[in-house]
């Protein structure tokens, strides 16, 4: 329970804090770079793969995220567009491949690459990734970094998008790098196999509108940068689509009988919500298994 009372601690000193601090609107448009400025010393670069977070300042570079290893020459480009200093830690936000594949290449450059414990275990189970490229700190909970004049304060939710998500506040910035537990503007992936849940993830998303504020940036895993309103309407999307299946599994629906029904999530349809990786069919699948089994 130590863990509950740290984030709660945690919570009530850096909220006064958040509401006061300095906001601007977030871009629309990426540079040259796919680099969008979130704040004057955060940004987030779009490219193939998670949206990696990236803090510059006179400390160093702090990166969240690394991609695939045939885009790190790019990345590293991109990181010298916006500082001179090295990158001298890397998070892990969980273990998927789009997100740790850089890890041995920026491991040879000297980064400290850490994560949540499941995740190192997850990536030496795995075998994809090169001793070198393991993360080399782990922690169980959370982690806070004092860097680039930010209160870096990095959580772990369970069982939500795998077992390892970390998520990242930039307190002075009032940032949050959201890893896989945030798809913007689509239904998520949630990852079963790998300890994942609806019921985790919807968690998750309600832990992160917790921690923000009305003012607080969001960057997500994967789409473009939002806000605390896009997270509460994905954790309600989820909620009212959860709730819906399980209206019809309680009436003894099948699942293709669910399958077929399209009022279930109409509303997010029609925003297109199911037009990313993971389709209606997908969602409503990994939703009804859940409530059924």
């Amino acid at each position: 329970m130590n863990h509950i009372y740290s984030l709660i601690t945690f919570l009530i000193v850096v909220t006064c804090s958040t509401i006061s601090s300095f906001s601007q609107p977030i871009p629309s448009e990426k540079n040259e770079f796919n680099l969008i400025p979130i704040t004057e010393t955060i940004f987030m670069y779009q490219d193939k793969g998670g949206n990696i977070g990236l803090s510059v300042g006179d400390d160093g570079v702090f990166m969240i995220d690394d991609q695939f290893s045939e885009g790190i020459p790019s990345v590293m480009e991109v990181i010298k567009s916006i500082s001179s200093q090295p990158v001298e830690f890397l998070l892990n936000t969980h273990h998927h491949g789009d997100h740790t594949g850089g890890n041995t290449e920026m491991a040879k450059t000297g980064t400290t690459i850490f994560s949540q414990e499941n995740v190192r275990k997850r990536l030496e189970a795995s075998e994809k990734t090169a001793s070198e490229g393991l993360p080399i700190v782990t922690f169980s909970e959370d982690i806070t970094f004092h860097y680039n004049g930010d209160k870096i304060f990095i959580f772990h939710v369970h069982n939500a998008h795998t077992d390892g998500d970390a998520v990242v506040y930039f307190t002075k910035n009032n940032v949050i790098h959201t890893g896989d537990v945030f798809f913007n503007g689509k239904y998520p992936y949630i990852d079963t196999n790998n300890g994942g849940s609806v019921s985790g993830y919807i968690a998750a998303l309600k832990k992160i509108a917790m921690v923000g504020n009305e003012d607080t940036k969001i960057i997500p895993g994967h789409g473009d940068p939002g806000t605390l309103a896009d997270v509460q309407f994905s954790a309600n999307m989820l909620e009212t689509i959860k709730t819906r299946i399980a209206e019809a599994v309680e009436i003894g629906a099948s699942e293709e009988e669910v399958l077929a029904m399209k009022d279930l999530t109409a509303e997010f349809d029609a925003k297109e919500y199911g037009n990313g990786f993971i389709s209606t069919e997908k969602i409503i699948k990994v939703i009804y298994n859940e409530i059924a089994n």
